[in-house]
């Protein structure tokens, strides 16, 4: 479908959906859905239940905020994954908020639980995929979650193939030194 066509189409299923058509609806969310939930949960670091809450809270905002969606600006699933980043970024902050309010509490006792399991070590992921800027995330995730090779990349983002390898190269340095800065790891 060309861009024409789709913006056409997302604007038709925009007025539809605000009219109160529920096929409409239903048809934006079944084709939304998958990508969406890869996306996100790339983003959680593979933890379900936190993937399952930003996917639930993502749609929420989605429905209050549907009069936003333009679909000259990009396609609607595009639209959904930048709510579903604003979402981790702001469950981000609020955990950070809450930990700073709980530092008396025993935190050796509470991460040993969470290593166990790995959650702890996505959670770390997750938090710092949050914190990247967006051209950084942007071009991690095409590559390893999208599985997108860097000439392909290349072609889509309109640079060349070495461009896009420096990019990667400075968006994997910058998550491996957020990563360390988040985690009270010295750098190496």
């Amino acid at each position: 479908m060309d861009s024409g066509d789709r913006v056409q189409r997302d604007q038709l299923l925009r007025m539809a959906v605000l009219g109160g058509d529920e096929q409409a609806w239903r048809t934006w969310y079944e084709e939304s859905f998958d990508d969406l939930y890869a996306y996100v949960h790339w983003r959680c670091a593979g933890m379900q239940d936190g993937t399952d809450e930003i996917i639930q809270e993502t749609w929420l905002w989605a429905v209050r905020r549907l009069r936003q969606f333009d679909p000259n600006r990009g396609p609607f699933s595009v639209w959904l994954r930048g709510i579903a980043a604003n979402v981790l970024r702001n469950r981000f902050r609020k955990e950070k908020n809450h930990r700073r309010r709980l530092e008396t509490v025993d935190v050796e006792t509470l991460q040993a639980g969470a290593i166990e399991n790995g959650a702890l070590h996505a959670r770390q992921i997750a938090r710092t995929l949050a914190a990247l800027p967006e051209h950084y995330e942007s071009v991690l995730r095409a590559k390893y979650l999208d599985g997108l090779s860097v000439v392909r990349i290349a072609e889509l983002e309109d640079k060349t193939a070495k461009a896009i390898e420096s990019l990667l190269s400075r968006a994997r340095r910058t998550f491996q030194q957020l990563y360390r800065e988040q985690n009270g790891k010295p750098d190496t």
